[in-house]
């Protein structure tokens, strides 16, 4: 028996069979869909992900080697060969599993605006791509494209208070934002310490959300507290009495010194001032009655 060649028997042959090709696709769907030998497929320049999920990406292998390809990848043709524009997972997955074709729709993409702005939306649209990636996704098509956030929010279907908050993150610290791209704290937790505008605080706060594994609502907690202002001490102003005034202004005069007089609910206290222990001889010497030595 002679050996068999590695390719995806069920990928693309099962979803359309091969009587049915010409009245499915007719002559323009004949030119769309195809198998395309992998090696003729370049990367694209343009591709968002930066990293991959190795679990996830075993189990699409297992998938592939049990079910074959479902979803064709796309890809369009330039310089005698194909440029993936979407699959990278897929396509990544039948390369290492052996196979020498895969099922690809192919699409009439000219510039590389074009190509940039397909990639960025197909990727970005992905379930499985983290906050960071999206976000600098949004960013890519705002600043290479020149689009608005508006323009970005139509293009992928989302609110445009959607695409302002997965652009916040940005300017979160690089470590804060690598933490967010590992998993290790949650969107909740990102936008939470963005309500706090010291690079530092924010880091303090991140530090321990990830050794405590604090919650959102914990995050929140820190910098509502961190966003507080101090409070203030309170002066309460104690009007004197003028019984109390004339009272000071008599013994100032008797005692010829600084008096104060601190009334309280039940009695109060006189202050008086010397600056020298003659001053002080001289002010008992005054308040000493008459033939009272002390």
């Amino acid at each position: 028996m002679a050996a068999k060649t590695k390719r995806l028997g069920r990928g693309l042959g099962a979803l359309i069979s091969d009587e049915s090709d010409d009245e499915f696709f007719g002559d323009e769907g004949a030119k769309q869909f195809r198998e395309v030998e992998i090696h003729s497929i370049r990367p694209n320049p343009f591709q968002p992900r930066e990293e991959y999920n190795t679990k996830l990406m075993e189990e699409l292998k297992n998938s592939i080697a049990e079910k074959g390809v479902i979803q064709p990848i796309t890809v369009r043709e330039k310089d005698r060969g194909y440029e993936l524009i979407a699959g990278e997972r897929r396509l990544r997955a039948v390369r290492e599993l052996g196979y020498d074709r895969i099922p690809a729709f192919i699409m009439e993409v000219e510039t590389d605006d074009e190509m940039l702005e397909l990639a960025l939306i197909e990727n970005i649209q992905r379930e499985d791509l983290n906050p960071i990636d999206v976000a600098r996704g949004y960013h890519r098509l705002i600043e290479e494209l020149h689009l608005t956030q508006e323009q970005v929010a139509q293009k992928v279907g989302k609110e445009r208070s959607t695409v302002t908050n997965f652009l916040r993150l940005l300017k979160l610290p690089p470590e804060i934002q690598e933490s967010l791209r590992k998993a290790e704290i949650s969107m909740g937790h990102a936008r939470a310490l963005l309500g706090v505008d010291n690079a530092g605080r924010q880091l303090e706060i991140w530090e321990k959300t990830v050794q405590k594994k604090l919650s959102v609502r914990d995050v929140e907690a820190h910098v509502r507290k961190i966003n507080q202002p101090p409070k203030r001490k309170v002066t309460i102003s104690r009007e004197k009495s003028p019984y109390i005034e004339a009272a000071e202004e008599k013994l100032r005069e008797v005692l010829a010194t600084k008096v104060k007089i601190y009334p309280q609910k039940k009695g109060g206290k006189i202050e008086i001032e010397y600056y020298s222990k003659e001053e002080l001889e001289r002010i008992l010497e005054i308040l000493q009655p008459p033939g009272n030595d002390y």
